[in-house]
């Protein structure tokens, strides 16, 4: 790609030119000749005084596009990613613990690379970029175990992305939810030792409606690595407790009516029987979805209850069995999804 006239011109006339020749890199695969590289070398430093919205509006195009990777590359060479995404530059040349086969600035990058490979949606590219910004200034070295450390990282990197992404006049969606991203990323662990209420603390942390998008970061965090496999048997597993702590579990909870509902309407005090009551309906409706309406469980129940104590005791505890064998073959199903049996 060449400029049209005379470069430093073009580029003195309106600063963000520069940019946008990355940015068309990024997007149409284009090259920038050496004339032109040369003079965005020189007038690098013009580009600060760009409007950081007119910045944002630039690197969004770039994250968007299929091959974000090369331009902030491109970028640096050019001399122009301080006045883009400064925070990244830290990590240039900082060497990582024995996991990673590149430095912190390209694994970022490598990260993003991957949500834009996969098709992934932008906010998952820019967690992508940011999760390990902090890593530069959290690097310690450990003598136990021979080999850097990075200890809070994620706690420091979702600070430093709050202030980057308020300073480029972000969405305050955005903000809020790459900022969680980043936060958590280091959610994952051993899934023979974490509970399933330690996934449902992270989904609350993260949010129910962006659990999906922070495993798909840890995908991408893992091949930013050098790692060849996305999903290896541990993340698989941990993916298969995030689907059993988001389901809904079987139990008297689905039922259209409750133990409460049932002693007021049919003035019956608390004990086993409202619960051998419930379980007998569930039960019923495990068999068919159809029949849980208010309607139909409040006639059910007053059949029930007219029975003898020892025939509805029998109906409860087989509703209780069956609904413990639908629980195991719902789980089952879910390790099935994931080959994790």
């Amino acid at each position: 790609m060449r400029a049209v006239g005379k470069a430093d011109d073009r580029f003195s006339e309106d600063a963000l030119r520069m940019l946008r020749a990355v940015r068309l890199v990024a997007e149409l695969g284009f090259g920038i000749d050496g004339d032109t590289a040369k003079a965005i070398s020189e007038n690098s430093k013009h580009l600060k005084h760009v409007s950081r919205e007119r910045v944002h509006d630039e690197f969004m195009r770039i994250l968007n596009s299929s091959q974000p990777m090369n331009a902030l590359v491109l970028a640096k060479q050019l001399g122009i990613l301080e006045y883009i995404v400064p925070d990244l530059i830290r990590g240039i040349g900082v060497e990582q613990n024995q996991a990673h086969s590149y430095d912190v600035f390209e694994h970022n990058l490598r990260t993003m690379q991957h949500a834009a490979d996969k098709g992934w949606n932008f906010d998952i590219r820019l967690a992508g970029l940011y999760h390990d910004i902090a890593k530069p200034e959290t690097r310690r070295w450990s003598e136990e175990k021979k080999d850097w450390t990075f200890h809070g990282h994620d706690v420091v990197g979702s600070r430093v992305t709050r202030k980057a992404l308020e300073d480029m006049h972000f969405s305050r969606e955005i903000i809020d939810k790459v900022v969680k991203l980043v936060r958590w990323h280091m959610f994952f662990s051993d899934p023979e030792q974490i509970t399933l209420s330690a996934v449902r603390r992270m989904i609350v942390n993260v949010g129910e409606e962006n659990i999906q998008d922070l495993l798909n970061l840890r995908i991408c965090d893992r091949i930013g690595t050098g790692r060849p496999k996305e999903q290896p048997f541990r993340f698989r597993k941990y993916k298969a407790m995030v689907d059993q702590a988001l389901r809904d579990p079987i139990s008297v909870t689905m039922l259209k009516t409750d133990g409460n509902r049932l002693m007021g309407l049919f003035h019956v005090k608390a004990g086993p029987v409202i619960g051998w009551t419930l379980n007998a309906l569930l039960e019923e409706i495990l068999d068919n979805a159809d029949l849980n309406t208010t309607e139909y469980l409040d006639k059910r129940a007053k059949e029930l209850l007219k029975m003898p104590e020892d025939e509805l005791k029998k109906l409860g505890e087989a509703g209780k069995q069956r609904r413990e064998a639908a629980e195991d073959e719902e789980i089952k199903h879910i390790m099935e999804k994931y080959h994790v049996c």
